[in-house]
């Protein structure tokens, strides 16, 4: 009897740290980071398809956007998809693009990031040298692979609640291992 009692004692300590082990993955996974992988070329030459990446849902509850980091959000058009994009522009601010230069502010934004010229899509939301005031409660979202990105240049300024998290670190291929960084200069993020 003694012996069944140690197994059954034993049994209930391993399904109990199993419970507890799986919700601490639930709890982290839901609140705090998802694990994403990257679907298609819009963000080449930072991020390849297949890239695996990790996005924090906290860190907008503790600073604000920045122009430059990269996000994950739902598509504006099918909330089931999510994009990653950079932030290119803030609440207020003023995007102009023209001639395939783009303007935050007045202010010409280096993007060291990008492969390609900034194009624009006919239909689009941007319009060639039109400007653009990204409204309250919105950021304006590009990829760095602008002529294979469906991005705000398409469908205007993304709402902020509709972002997941900040993209912080790469976790595969091991080879483009680490932290992410922001690559703008802290003046005009």
């Amino acid at each position: 009897m003694n012996v069944m009692k140690s197994i059954i004692a034993f049994v209930m300590d391993i399904l109990e740290t199993v419970v507890f082990i799986g919700s601490m993955f639930i709890v982290v996974y839901l609140f705090i980071l998802t694990p994403n992988q990257v679907k298609g070329a819009s963000m080449e030459n930072t991020f390849h398809t297949g890239d695996y990446i990790l996005t924090s849902r906290v860190t907008y509850k503790f600073r604000r956007f920045e122009r430059g980091d990269v996000v994950v959000f739902k598509s504006p058009k099918n909330p089931d998809i999510e994009y990653i994009k950079r932030i290119i522009g803030l609440p207020g601010d003023v995007i102009n693009i023209s001639n395939g230069v783009v303007m935050v502010n007045n202010i010409q934004l280096a993007e060291n990031y990008i492969a390609a010229t900034t194009n624009l899509w006919d239909g689009g939301c941007i319009k060639d040298n039109i400007p653009y005031t990204v409204p309250q409660d919105y950021i304006f979202v590009m990829g760095d692979n602008r002529p294979r990105s469906s991005d705000s240049r398409e469908f205007c300024a993304v709402t902020i609640d509709s972002v997941i998290g900040d993209v912080f670190y790469r976790y595969f291929p091991s080879n483009v291992m680490g932290v992410i960084s922001n690559p703008l200069p802290k003046a005009v993020r």
